[in-house]
């Protein structure tokens, strides 16, 4: 009986042991997105800090009169600004709940680049890992 006992309490505490490395296994701290619209392209590269909250990012861009970026959903709802001004470089404080779902579900957001005289229309959409040209 002891035995039954003592097995049991090693599972469950195995189990809780691995639970926030699974949990972060999930977690995709690298992103990256190449961009393209109005006959342009680039490419965006995001490494995110969860511990500070942060979202940093380098763009490539071989477009010019760029005036911001932002992160949106699926439906064009924005999730973060990438900064008050366009910089090709530069971090950002997010929430702890919009940075979380970003890292873990990458896919299901843009990168919208606004410009001049086209608002939004050099995007791509977000992937684990680093965008190459």
């Amino acid at each position: 009986m002891r035995s039954k006992r003592l097995a049991g309490a090693v599972v469950a505490a195995a189990a809780l042991a691995a639970a926030p490395v699974a949990a972060a296994g999930m977690l995709h701290p690298q992103l990256g997105a190449r961009l393209s619209g109005m006959g342009e392209t680039g490419i965006v590269n995001l490494q995110a800090h969860a511990k500070t909250h942060q979202l940093c990012w380098t763009f490539e861009l071989h477009v010019m009169h760029v005036l911001g970026a932002t992160i949106r959903d699926s439906h064009g709802m924005k999730v973060a600004s990438l900064g008050h001004m366009y910089r090709a470089k530069g971090c950002a404080m997010l929430s702890k709940q919009s940075l979380a779902l970003i890292e873990t579900k990458p896919g299901h957001y843009w990168v919208w680049v606004a410009t001049k005289g086209h608002p939004g229309e050099l995007r791509g959409k977000l992937f684990a890992g680093m965008a190459h040209m």
